[in-house]
Protein backbone atom coordinates (compact mmCIF):
# COMPACT_ATOMS: atom_id res chain seq x y z
CA UNK A 1 0.00 0.00 0.00
CA UNK A 2 1.58 3.62 -1.16
CA UNK A 3 1.07 6.33 1.26
CA UNK A 4 0.16 9.89 -0.02
CA UNK A 5 1.32 12.70 1.52
CA UNK A 6 -1.79 14.80 2.33
CA UNK A 7 -0.12 18.35 1.58
CA UNK A 8 2.20 17.45 -1.32
CA UNK A 9 -0.43 18.24 -3.72
CA UNK A 10 -0.41 21.56 -2.18
CA UNK A 11 2.79 22.05 -1.81
CA UNK A 12 3.92 21.27 -5.61
CA UNK A 13 0.88 23.97 -6.24
CA UNK A 14 2.76 26.61 -4.19
CA UNK A 15 5.95 25.47 -5.52
CA UNK A 16 4.99 26.34 -9.28
CA UNK A 17 3.18 29.54 -8.38
CA UNK A 18 6.43 30.80 -7.10
CA UNK A 19 7.56 30.30 -10.75
CA UNK A 20 4.83 32.36 -11.59
CA UNK A 21 2.54 29.80 -13.25
CA UNK A 22 -0.32 31.05 -13.84
CA UNK A 23 -2.65 27.85 -13.48
CA UNK A 24 -1.09 27.26 -10.43
CA UNK A 25 -1.64 30.78 -9.10
CA UNK A 26 -5.48 30.60 -10.54
CA UNK A 27 -5.50 27.45 -8.62
CA UNK A 28 -4.37 28.93 -5.15
CA UNK A 29 -6.75 32.22 -6.21
CA UNK A 30 -9.83 30.12 -6.49
CA UNK A 31 -9.53 27.84 -3.32
CA UNK A 32 -9.04 30.27 -1.26
CA UNK A 33 -10.68 33.68 -2.67
CA UNK A 34 -14.51 32.68 -1.28
CA UNK A 35 -13.09 32.38 2.16
CA UNK A 36 -10.36 35.17 2.20
CA UNK A 37 -13.29 37.47 0.59
CA UNK A 38 -15.43 36.87 3.84
CA UNK A 39 -12.26 37.92 6.03
CA UNK A 40 -11.48 40.73 4.36
CA UNK A 41 -15.80 41.43 4.53
CA UNK A 42 -15.12 41.04 8.36
CA UNK A 43 -13.09 44.37 8.21
CA UNK A 44 -14.32 46.36 5.31
CA UNK A 45 -18.01 47.00 5.32
CA UNK A 46 -18.62 47.51 1.71
CA UNK A 47 -18.33 44.25 -0.17
CA UNK A 48 -16.85 45.50 -2.97
CA UNK A 49 -13.81 48.02 -1.30
CA UNK A 50 -13.66 44.40 0.75
CA UNK A 51 -13.31 42.69 -2.91
CA UNK A 52 -10.58 44.95 -4.24
CA UNK A 53 -8.83 44.70 -0.80
CA UNK A 54 -8.87 40.82 -1.08
CA UNK A 55 -7.58 41.17 -4.19
CA UNK A 56 -4.44 43.65 -3.59
CA UNK A 57 -4.29 40.80 -0.63
CA UNK A 58 -3.75 38.13 -3.53
CA UNK A 59 -1.10 40.45 -5.67
CA UNK A 60 1.23 40.44 -2.22
CA UNK A 61 0.62 36.89 -1.68
CA UNK A 62 1.80 35.85 -4.89
CA UNK A 63 4.70 38.70 -4.51
CA UNK A 64 5.62 36.87 -1.28
CA UNK A 65 4.84 33.03 -1.83
CA UNK A 66 8.52 32.75 -2.41
CA UNK A 67 8.78 33.56 1.43
CA UNK A 68 6.15 30.98 2.51
CA UNK A 69 8.51 28.09 4.33
CA UNK A 70 5.60 25.88 4.72
CA UNK A 71 5.59 25.66 8.25
CA UNK A 72 2.26 25.99 9.39
CA UNK A 73 -1.31 26.57 7.49
CA UNK A 74 -0.84 27.86 3.89
CA UNK A 75 -4.27 29.12 4.49
CA UNK A 76 -3.25 31.05 7.81
CA UNK A 77 -0.18 32.40 6.25
CA UNK A 78 -2.71 33.62 3.21
CA UNK A 79 -4.95 35.11 5.91
CA UNK A 80 -2.78 37.14 7.97
CA UNK A 81 -1.62 38.96 4.77
CA UNK A 82 -5.48 39.87 4.29
CA UNK A 83 -6.10 40.92 7.63
CA UNK A 84 -2.90 43.09 7.55
CA UNK A 85 -3.76 44.40 4.17
CA UNK A 86 -7.58 45.43 5.73
CA UNK A 87 -5.74 47.17 8.61
CA UNK A 88 -3.53 49.04 6.89
CA UNK A 89 -7.06 50.05 3.68
CA UNK A 90 -8.56 51.15 7.18
CA UNK A 91 -5.46 53.05 8.85
CA UNK A 92 -5.40 54.97 5.15
CA UNK A 93 -8.98 55.93 4.88
CA UNK A 94 -10.20 56.47 8.07
CA UNK A 95 -7.41 57.14 10.60
CA UNK A 96 -8.71 55.61 13.37
CA UNK A 97 -8.08 56.50 16.16
CA UNK A 98 -7.87 54.33 19.71
CA UNK A 99 -9.15 55.87 22.75
CA UNK A 100 -6.84 54.87 25.81
CA UNK A 101 -9.06 53.69 28.34
CA UNK A 102 -7.12 52.02 31.69
CA UNK A 103 -10.65 51.89 33.30
CA UNK A 104 -12.12 48.94 31.31
CA UNK A 105 -13.53 45.63 32.92
CA UNK A 106 -13.63 42.64 31.55
CA UNK A 107 -17.31 40.83 30.92
CA UNK A 108 -18.69 37.60 30.10
CA UNK A 109 -19.96 37.73 26.42
CA UNK A 110 -22.75 34.48 26.22
CA UNK A 111 -23.54 33.90 22.80
CA UNK A 112 -25.41 35.56 20.61
CA UNK A 113 -28.46 33.67 20.46
CA UNK A 114 -29.59 31.34 17.63
CA UNK A 115 -32.53 33.62 16.15
CA UNK A 116 -30.20 35.66 14.44
CA UNK A 117 -28.86 35.06 11.06
CA UNK A 118 -25.27 35.46 9.79
CA UNK A 119 -26.42 38.79 8.10
CA UNK A 120 -27.91 40.02 11.17
CA UNK A 121 -24.94 39.14 13.42
CA UNK A 122 -22.23 40.90 10.90
CA UNK A 123 -24.46 43.98 10.28
CA UNK A 124 -24.25 44.45 14.02
CA UNK A 125 -20.36 44.07 13.72
CA UNK A 126 -20.81 46.36 10.57
CA UNK A 127 -22.09 49.52 12.83
CA UNK A 128 -18.91 48.76 15.42
CA UNK A 129 -16.58 51.87 15.17
CA UNK A 130 -13.71 50.80 13.51
CA UNK A 131 -11.23 50.43 16.61
CA UNK A 132 -13.89 48.85 18.10
CA UNK A 133 -14.26 46.56 15.31
CA UNK A 134 -10.87 45.38 14.20
CA UNK A 135 -9.85 44.62 17.61
CA UNK A 136 -13.31 42.65 18.31
CA UNK A 137 -12.24 40.10 14.66
CA UNK A 138 -8.88 40.34 15.96
CA UNK A 139 -9.53 38.92 19.27
CA UNK A 140 -13.12 37.43 19.37
CA UNK A 141 -12.92 35.50 15.32
CA UNK A 142 -9.24 35.65 14.53
CA UNK A 143 -8.49 34.48 17.84
CA UNK A 144 -5.43 36.85 18.72
CA UNK A 145 -3.95 37.98 21.88
CA UNK A 146 -4.47 41.03 23.18
CA UNK A 147 -0.31 41.66 23.27
CA UNK A 148 -0.14 40.26 19.46
CA UNK A 149 -3.25 43.35 18.78
CA UNK A 150 -1.54 46.31 20.45
CA UNK A 151 1.80 45.25 18.93
CA UNK A 152 -0.12 44.74 14.80
CA UNK A 153 -2.25 47.89 15.36
CA UNK A 154 0.31 50.10 17.16
CA UNK A 155 -1.60 50.56 20.44
CA UNK A 156 -1.57 49.51 24.33
CA UNK A 157 -2.29 46.46 25.70
CA UNK A 158 -4.82 47.81 28.11
CA UNK A 159 -6.33 49.88 24.97
CA UNK A 160 -6.75 46.70 22.94
CA UNK A 161 -8.58 45.09 25.78
CA UNK A 162 -10.96 48.23 26.50
CA UNK A 163 -11.67 48.64 23.02
CA UNK A 164 -13.13 44.94 23.14
CA UNK A 165 -14.89 45.35 26.40
CA UNK A 166 -16.08 48.78 24.91
CA UNK A 167 -17.23 46.65 21.55
CA UNK A 168 -18.91 43.73 23.53
CA UNK A 169 -20.88 46.15 25.78
CA UNK A 170 -21.99 48.20 22.25
CA UNK A 171 -22.76 44.85 20.67
CA UNK A 172 -25.28 43.44 23.92
CA UNK A 173 -26.83 46.86 23.84
CA UNK A 174 -27.70 46.49 20.00
CA UNK A 175 -28.25 42.58 20.39
CA UNK A 176 -30.86 43.47 23.13
CA UNK A 177 -31.94 46.36 20.85
CA UNK A 178 -32.78 43.72 18.03
CA UNK A 179 -33.99 41.10 20.36
CA UNK A 180 -36.72 43.91 20.83
CA UNK A 181 -37.10 44.98 17.86
CA UNK A 182 -37.65 41.54 16.51
CA UNK A 183 -40.13 40.63 19.44
CA UNK A 184 -42.02 43.38 18.37
CA UNK A 185 -41.69 45.01 22.43
CA UNK A 186 -40.28 48.20 21.11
Amino acid sequence: MKVINLHQEEREVIELAVENNRHAQHQIYSKFSPKMLSVCRQYIKDVHQAEDIMITAFMKVFTNLKNFKHEGSFEGWIRRIMINECISFIRVQKKVKFIEDENYFEESFNNIESQFSVEDIQFLIDNLPDGYKMVFNLYAIEGYKHQEIAAMLGINEGTSKSQLSHARKMLQNNISNLKNYTNGTE
